[in-house]
């Protein structure tokens, strides 16, 4: 499957949360389905979450990294007591992805309609 972009959600009248946020954000779906599983299971660690969405560990991993960079999702350190750390990763709350959503669409729309009013066919 093509990596999922907002024009797929053209025409598109009941898409689920996961494909609007692979779409807006430009993530797969395979990372979407870890944002929804960190929403399930908050401060899951690499393998708790690989364990979860029956995925290989490293998979996993360079997801919870994409959504990192896309804002959704934080990692925090904790301290082992027998020494080292382990990182554990919790989703962005959802009211402030669906703001993030909502923002990024509105500007999305905002480009089309410039497009749309910009259009001079003398122009082309």
């Amino acid at each position: 499957m093509s990596d999922p972009e907002i024009e797929d959600l053209v025409g598109d009248r009941s898409p689920s949360f996961e494909h609007v946020l692979s779409c807006v954000f430009g993530v797969r779906d395979h990372e979407s389905r870890a944002y929804l599983a960190l929403l399930e299971y908050p401060g899951s660690t690499v393998a708790e979450l690989a364990d979860a969405l029956d995925r290989d560990r490293s998979n996993v991993n360079r997801s919870l990294s994409t959504l990192r960079e896309k804002g959704l999702v934080e990692r925090r350190r904790r301290l082992l007591d027998s020494g080292g750390y382990v990182y554990q990763y919790t989703a962005t709350p959802v009211p402030e992805a669906k703001r993030r959503l909502h923002d990024a669409l509105d500007e999305w729309v905002a480009d089309v309609h410039d497009a749309i009013d910009g259009f001079d066919p003398d122009e082309r």
